[in-house]
C-alpha cells in the first residue's frame, strides 16, 4: 500500500457532497419533471408513515454512528486518516453506518415528501460513495490496521449485515 493511502483515504469529502449534491440534483429535477409517487390503492398516509419512519431511521442511525464514532476518539471526516477501528455499535451491523443512514435518509424524503427522484438521487449517492469513497477509504483501513481491519471486514458487509464470509 502506498504511503498516500496510508495518510489520507481521500482528499475531498466526497459523501457529504456527494449526499447533498444528490438532495439538491432531487429538488432540482422535481421542479423541472416533477415524477408522482406510486401509491398502492391510493393510500399516501402509508407511504408517507413510512418515509416519516425512514427519516426517524436514517438520522438516528447517522447519529448513533457518530457518537460511537466520538466516544472511541475516531476521526470523522472522511478525507482524514483514521484514528480508531471502531467495530461495535451500529458498526457491528454495517462498515458504513453513516452512508448507509444518509442514503435511507433520502429514500425517507423521497416518501415523506412525495418527490420521487430523492429514490434515484438516493442510489446514484450511495453508488458513487461507494466508488469514490469507500473503496478508497477501505484500502486506507487496511494499510492502518491490517489484519484487525481484514478480520472486522469478514465479519460485517459494508452496507448492512453479518457477512457470510469467514
Amino acid at each position: 500500500m502506498d504511503k498516500d493511502r496510508r495518510a489520507t483515504p481521500n482528499t475531498v469529502p466526497w459523501p457529504p457532497l456527494l449526499y447533498a449534491g444528490a438532495a439538491a440534483l432531487a429538488l432540482l429535477f422535481d421542479r423541472a419533471a416533477p415524477l408522482p409517487i406510486a401509491l398502492v390503492g391510493g393510500q399516501w398516509v402509508m407511504v408517507r408513515g413510512l418515509g416519516d419512519a425512514m427519516l426517524v431511521i436514517g438520522l438516528a442511525l447517522d447519529l448513533w454512528a457518530m457518537a460511537t464514532m466520538w466516544r472511541h476518539k475516531a476521526n470523522i471526516l472522511p478525507h482524514r486518516a483514521a484514528t480508531a477501528l471502531v467495530t461495535h455499535g451500529p458498526f457491528a451491523l454495517s462498515r458504513n453506518p453513516i452512508y448507509l443512514g444518509n442514503t435511507i435518509l433520502l429514500l425517507g424524503a423521497g416518501l415523506a415528501f412525495g418527490i420521487a427522484w430523492f429514490i434515484p438521487a438516493a442510489l446514484l449517492a450511495a453508488g458513487l460513495t461507494g466508488h469514490l469513497a469507500i473503496a478508497r477509504e477501505e484500502a486506507h483501513l487496511n494499510a492502518r490496521f491490517g489484519r484487525e481491519w481484514r478480520e472486522y471486514r469478514l465479519r460485517v458487509n459494508r452496507w448492512v449485515g453479518r457477512s457470510t464470509r469467514r
